[in-house]
């Protein structure tokens, strides 16, 4: 089952509907629409391609509602699965595209991991728009779709390249109903890691990923994805470790350091960098900290500090010289350090 939640879509639904009709699998494929109270002319295109969809032999079911406000993507989508009947799910965003290989190659990886959320390699449109970030999605390790997942970038695959059994997604879910503002892809993301949940990438471009500013991911506000991930933090890496150093003395690391509970707090020994006005100063001083006397952090240059660490330093943006100098370390992901940042 493709499932695909629709609210005012009609400027690419042509396209995106296309690519269903596309697909080279050779099995069962249904399509799955959730209207969300689109006032536009999404329904008109919907039937349009109702019609091409089941003539081809791909059922087409459509359910929705036309309230004065739409009810968020978490409830689309979870209405979306209900009226589904697919032994899989393929999620689809009404503004992205599939390749025709999409559903059997991802289909194959499925049934191979079937506790685990399978994604692809994405295509940008516009090309040179977030170019950091699909980089970062395209090159990502096998091993580094785990370790990797408390990176501001959110889930290691991101939502509209999720493939996976309905067993999974119904010991996993549902999506948070919460609406405009809530990360509901980051929060079932977290949920299926917590359950053990793995994370497979099939490494070939299988979707058209579109940036443009009507996207629904520009309603969650930073300090609600920062606080997940702290707290996400907290909960799944730090309690493996007696003491830990902050790489990055500077504003990302602090911060982080300020957002931290008393108990994690205290197992921060250093912070590190490589500024020399920072490292001179010897230390960092909590000063909103209730504490008495105020928690004070040596600041050590990395190359004098002790792992494990959790690093703040964003990574693709030093022309190398920060991944040069993690890697002079030795160290192992996931063990020795995490990204953070």
């Amino acid at each position: 089952s493709v499932i695909l939640p629709v609210h005012n879509a009609e400027p690419w639904l042509d396209e995106c509907l296309g690519s269903v009709l596309q697909q080279d699998f050779e099995g069962r494929l249904e399509l799955s629409i959730f209207n969300d109270a689109s006032k536009d002319k999404s329904m008109a295109v919907i039937e349009k391609w109702k019609e091409k969809l089941e003539a081809s032999g791909i059922l087409v079911v459509v359910g929705g509602h036309d309230s004065p406000s739409p009810r968020g993507v978490g409830y689309s989508k979870n209405q979306a699965v209900a009226q589904s009947s697919g032994a899989y799910l393929c999620f689809l965003d009404s503004d992205d595209v599939m390749m025709p290989q999409r559903v059997r190659l991802q289909h194959a990886a499925a049934a191979q991991h079937p506790t685990s959320i399978i994604g692809c390699q994405v295509q940008r449109e516009p090309p040179n728009s977030t170019q950091r970030y699909t980089r970062w999605l395209n090159q990502l390790e096998p091993g580094q779709l785990l370790t990797q997942a408390f990176t501001s970038h959110g889930p290691t695959v991101p939502m509209p390249t999720w493939f996976c059994s309905r067993a999974w997604f119904s010991h996993v879910g549902p999506f948070d109903e919460g609406g405009r503002g809530v990360p509901e892809d980051l929060l079932f993301f977290y949920e299926h890691l917590r359950k053990g949940g793995g994370v497979v990438r099939v490494d070939r471009s299988l979707l058209m990923y579109r940036y443009h500013p009507a996207a629904a991911t520009h309603a969650v506000l930073e300090t609600t994805i920062w606080t997940l991930r702290v707290r996400f933090l907290e909960e799944q890496a730090l309690p493996r470790w007696a003491t830990f150093t902050i790489w990055n003395a500077g504003r990302q690391g602090r911060r982080l350091y300020r957002s931290l509970t008393a108990e994690s707090r205290r197992k921060v020994v250093a912070f590190c960098d490589v500024d020399e006005n920072k490292i001179q100063k010897g230390f960092y001083c909590h000063e909103e900290s209730q504490e008495r006397p105020k928690p004070r952090v040596p600041v050590l240059h990395f190359r004098a500090a002790r792992p494990p660490f959790v690093i703040c330093v964003k990574l693709d943006l030093t022309g190398g010289a920060f991944e040069d100098n993690l890697r002079s370390l030795h160290l192992r992901e996931g063990r020795d350090f995490l990204h953070f940042s």
